[in-house]
């Protein structure tokens, strides 16, 4: 059974800095891709940044040159300069046996298994 495990998040000041981890469990295809997704107040879902078991990665550019993220023992987001727009639920995802992708999926119905969400806080 694929799962993911996220840790990290909490309350910053703006300009601050704030590290999440996601582990998984459960991988049984040879490749899989691994996934961020935040969800503000009032807003949809949107994908942050992903990364394949290939190690390559897709950042979206809404956080481009802020967040930056890895994939070693667990896929972790790396954010930098956080502004208070950066407030919100953020959510591990991960699929597995997706098949050839150009750049690994900020699509959130791609996924096929969710965490239960961290909260990052940035006060101004």
């Amino acid at each position: 059974l694929l799962e993911v495990e996220e840790s990290g998040g909490g309350s910053v000041q703006s300009g601050g800095s704030l590290r999440l981890s996601c582990k998984i469990s459960g991988v049984t295809y040879s490749n899989y891709v691994m996934a961020w997704f935040r969800q503000a107040p009032g807003k949809e879902r949107e994908g942050v940044a992903a990364v394949d078991s290939d190690g390559q990665t897709n950042v979206s550019p809404s956080v481009e040159g802020r967040f930056t993220i890895s994939l070693g023992i667990a896929a972790d987001l790396q954010m930098e300069d956080l502004t208070p727009d950066d407030t919100a639920i953020y959510y591990c995802a991960a699929a597995q046996g997706l098949g050839w992708r150009l750049l690994p999926s900020l699509d959130l119905n791609e996924y096929q298994v969710w965490g239960r969400g961290t909260q990052v806080t940035v006060s101004a």
